[in-house]
């Protein structure tokens, strides 16, 4: 096991600004993808509870921090780690590891804090965050340990 959720990327000629470096706002995208393919792959029942039931995945905040610039053709791992988990929140942090030559290079590192959320549209409120969610977020814990099911780690 990797400690980590991987999803592999080759930027392309739309993701890079007029000088020809990745736009800025691609990172948190990919973030997103990373993400949605996580819930698709590893933890399908909670996706179907996000797409048939009424929970919902708050994105409260995004960051991410830049170390070299890549550009189009550039082959990238986005590589997603549980950082904290709460009874209702979960934090991520990303690696844009850009793969050449045989090489690995750190090009940036994020992060995005989510809340679970239960309710309609107008008076959603907190929910713990899914056992089973819980369950497929395990082994991708970085360095810390999460809390066990069921306990607080705060928030």
């Amino acid at each position: 096991m990797s400690g980590y959720y991987e999803l592999r990327h080759r930027v392309g000629f739309e993701e890079t600004n007029f000088v020809g470096n990745v736009y800025y706002t691609n990172y948190l995208r990919w973030q997103g993808h990373c993400r949605e393919r996580f819930l698709t792959e590893e933890a399908p029942d909670v996706l179907a509870e996000i797409m048939d039931d009424d929970l919902k995945l708050f994105t409260l905040k995004a960051e991410c921090e830049f170390f070299a610039e890549i550009t189009a053709f550039d082959e990238l791992s986005v590589r997603m780690r549980l950082d904290e988990l709460t009874q209702t929140q979960i934090q991520f942090t990303f690696d844009y590891v850009q793969l050449k030559d045989g090489r690995e290079s750190l090009v940036a590192k994020g992060k995005q804090r989510i809340a679970c959320m239960r309710g309609p549209n107008n008076d959603t409120v907190p929910t713990r965050v899914p056992a089973q969610l819980r369950e497929a977020l395990a082994p991708f814990t970085a360095g810390r340990a999460a809390a066990p099911t069921g306990q607080a780690a705060g928030g």
